[in-house]
């Protein structure tokens, strides 16, 4: 769906689409279904979400006129009550022998959201206190009191539990607000893969089970000063459609914008990674000479396992001098893969 007939099922309140997504606001930080019968903001100030645990990764919180939590999800009586409890009070917490008490099995509630909303319940929790005293500190709250109201009975507590989720310090964030890097995740034949971009271009692609892909994400934030979130970009949507065409056989190509922080050693490399053919195959050495460097191969190799953008910047194109397959982030198996796929689908 485009964001285009989103906005008009949000503007008719139109129920054949409640659940499908969510409306986030800019300007007031709250979420809502589709059905929502508040004031309808301006078509620029709202994004949208295919999942609650993404609009409040982003910072907004669910609106307690339409509850988008309790309505998409058709919610038990006993785990509706739970939450109602919690988003009137930010500074709820429970613990497991207190939700025996109740009647509520713990590993029972920590299913049922993450099957229905991607988070546990105590993460849903921490979120919405974090995202409530964010809203606060934006309204013009000082860091102290958005601290004390959402809970948090010590300021190095909360700094260190606003740290985890923002990605910055309060004070910090809010005098001044950082970039925001989107993420988005998405099935691939090869397993999932996640995309990450700014608002010049995509900055990360990779599959999901890299070992190095925590240490990519805190290297991007670092550089770019930002915080990566899920969200909607046209630079992730546009990675996404043509990754789709590129595993079914119909694309060898790719436009999508790129946005790739790196030394001017590392880009050279990069460059020279994307003037490899598609279907072709070259060496470390052969890459080296590429750059005007044929001495630099060890150091090209270094470059290379930097890309953070797979298959786009293809170096599961780049061999061993002896023709064998060497390392690859992603794994052998889909090198291989990769490059017996694009030998396939190579046009003569």
């Amino acid at each position: 769906m485009a964001d285009t007939e989103k906005y008009k099922a949000l503007v008719e309140k139109n129920a054949e689409y409640d659940g499908a997504f969510f409306a986030a606001v800019k300007t007031t930080g709250i979420f809502c279904r589709t059905t929502c019968t508040a004031r309808k903001p301006k078509q620029e100030n709202v994004c949208f979400y295919d999942m609650v645990n993404e609009a409040m990764a982003a910072g907004y919180r669910p609106c307690k006129i339409c509850r988008p939590l309790e309505s998409a999800n058709h919610m038990p009586e006993d785990i509706a009550a739970l939450l109602n409890e919690a988003e009137e009070n930010p500074q709820f917490r429970i613990t497991e022998w207190e939700l025996r008490t109740r009647g509520l099995d713990p590993n029972t509630l920590r299913r049922w959201f993450q099957k229905h909303f991607g988070m546990t319940f105590q993460a849903y929790c921490r979120m919405n206190r974090i995202n409530y005293a964010f809203g606060a500190m934006k309204d013009g709250g000082s860091v102290l009191d958005a601290a004390l109201e959402s809970g948090y009975s010590s300021a190095s507590g909360f700094s260190a539990a606003f740290d985890k989720v923002i990605g910055s310090a309060p004070g910090k964030a809010k005098k001044e607000p950082k970039n925001v890097l989107t993420y988005k995740r998405f099935d691939s034949p090869l397993g999932p893969m996640v995309a990450v971009a700014s608002e010049q271009g995509l900055c990360l692609l990779e599959f999901g089970d890299r070992r190095m892909l925590e240490s990519e994400f805190q290297d991007l934030q670092r550089r770019l000063d930002a915080v990566i979130l899920p969200g909607v970009s046209r630079f992730t949507d546009d990675a996404v459609n043509q990754m789709e065409e590129y595993f079914a056989g119909k694309r060898t190509v790719f436009d999508v914008a790129l946005h790739t922080p790196g030394t001017a050693f590392q880009q050279n490399v990069w460059r020279a990674l994307r003037d490899i053919p598609y279907g072709e195959i070259r060496s470390y050495k052969d890459l080296a000479t590429a750059i005007g460097d044929p001495k630099a191969v060890r150091a090209v190799g270094t470059a290379n396992g930097m890309n953070r953008i797979a298959i786009m910047i293809p170096c599961h194109r780049v061999i061993g001098a002896d023709g064998k397959l060497t390392g690859y982030g992603g794994g052998l198996w889909r090198k291989d893969w990769l490059l017996k796929h694009e030998k396939e689908h190579k046009k003569s």
